[in-house]
């Protein structure tokens, strides 16, 4: 298998990006998202992430295999260190340490930008997702019943963390 390599996101990856993100609003797997966004969301979402809160692609022979991304978990100034945090693989690459490699990178970026905290929200039925979560050393620290709907449907979601 060729290895890849982990980079900073830059606007030339914001079609990949989104591709990716509307594979995981379509599976129903990484997100309450039910409708798919267009380049005009990712255009903006994009802006949204530069500086601290960083987008870094995994990149092999020139396609975007994953992204994940540091994420403003609160706007007041007493969470300034913590961030959520999103990772999204293409489903063709997923189950082959892409999920690793993006959040191993991402951890250093988030501590070079003075993060100490990371949180995630889940679903309690996204069991790859919690494994790849649990193997890189987060934690679950509980449950919100009935968070959101999707489908019609109630669904818990689950909170991770990670002190850096």
């Amino acid at each position: 298998m060729a290895t890849f390599t982990i980079r900073q996101a830059t606007s030339e990856d914001t079609q990949s990006i989104l591709r990716i993100y509307n594979q995981g609003i379509e599976d129903r797997i990484a997100t309450l998202e039910t409708e798919t966004k267009d380049s005009s969301y990712m255009e903006g979402w994009f802006q949204d992430h530069q500086g601290r809160f960083s987008v870094l692609v995994a990149e092999r022979e020139g396609k975007v295999m994953g992204w994940a991304s540091l994420n403003p978990y609160s706007h007041r100034c007493a969470y300034r260190g913590v961030a959520d945090l999103s990772v999204y693989i293409d489903r063709s690459f997923r189950g082959q340490g892409v999920g690793s490699s993006l959040l191993k990178s991402l951890e250093q970026v988030a501590k070079e930008n003075e993060f100490y905290k990371i949180v995630l929200f889940t679903f309690p039925f996204n069991q790859e997702g919690q494994g790849l979560y649990q193997k890189m050393g987060y934690r679950q620290v509980g449950v919100f019943e009935k968070q959101g709907v999707m489908n019609g449907e109630f669904i818990d979601v689950m909170i991770m963390e990670k002190l850096l």
